[in-house]
């Protein structure tokens, strides 16, 4: 068995497929950032314990949780309210939970995204991996740009099976209302950055490092919106994901641009 933690905020739409799909778990734990469309009583009206905490960043409400919250079980699977666990998923986070495992602080474990109804991998960059299954104790989360990574020392494993995230969820003009504040983030931690590259992680074996590294890099480039489109469409194979693959695509260009327009306006403070 597992805990399950989901942060929330006016997510009355999303929470109850996600609560669905994590009730075998055990323990499913909501620590809300103030909503007021009711989220809270659509938790606990399906077993969940429901915590609040005003929002930092992602990273602070996450080590909050392990700080201050007393889960029922050693390991804890992070999910989002408009993402859903599979059984494969819950089966395979099930085994790692029961075997004593001294040798990880957490895993890592990539989502399938979704956009209007279909799996987009290619201008997803699937498998991207992300820390969502960690130990409740020996985990620690950083804050990058608006998410948040594993810490440098976490000692890491990979598993096989996936989460589902549906990023069309609440429409594309929430989708851009939330990128445009995300941009912020992104263009802060850019600036404190100095977007620096180290060179021999752009060739390294490991996709998750090269990823990380190209971000750095994009960072430096103009016509950063074109350059992604472009990226994402051609080079990753968007094209391959159909008319939601190039709607997609199309927002990611939208993000950078307003990444390009939060720069500029911390630029002249």
């Amino acid at each position: 068995m597992f805990s399950v933690l989901i942060l929330t905020l006016n997510e009355a739409h999303n929470l109850p497929g996600c609560l669905a799909s994590v009730q075998p778990c055990g323990d499913i734990v909501v620590l809300d950032s103030g909503s007021t469309d009711g989220t809270s009583d659509i938790a606990r009206q399906h077993g969940a314990r429901v915590f609040s905490r005003p929002f930092d960043n992602f990273a602070g409400q996450r080590n909050f949780a392990r700080d201050h919250i007393a889960f029922k079980f050693d390991w804890v699977f992070h999910l989002d309210a408009d993402e859903v666990m599979t059984p494969e998923l819950h089966e395979e986070c099930s085994r790692v939970a029961g075997s004593q495992d001294t040798k990880h602080d957490g895993w890592l474990v990539a989502p399938k995204m979704y956009f209007q109804g279909r799996w987009i991998p290619h201008c997803t960059d699937f498998p991207a991996y992300q820390a969502r299954f960690v130990h409740a104790r020996r985990f620690e989360f950083i804050q990058v740009g608006h998410g948040q990574r594993e810490a440098l020392h976490m000692r890491m494993g990979r598993l096989r099976s996936n989460y589902l995230h549906d990023l069309s969820a609440e429409g594309t003009d929430a989708w851009l209302a939330k990128h445009r504040r995300y941009a912020h983030e992104e263009a802060m931690a850019s600036r404190q950055s100095n977007g620096e590259v180290r060179w021999n992680e752009l060739l390294h074996k490991d996709a998750l490092v090269r990823r990380r590294a190209l971000k750095r890099l994009s960072q430096r480039l103009p016509c950063r919106p074109q350059i992604r489109f472009l990226y994402q469409y051609l080079l990753r194979g968007g094209m391959l994901d159909g008319l939601p693959g190039y709607r997609y695509c199309r927002l990611l260009m939208q993000y950078e641009r307003f990444i390009d327009e939060a720069m500029r306006a911390q630029g002249k403070r």
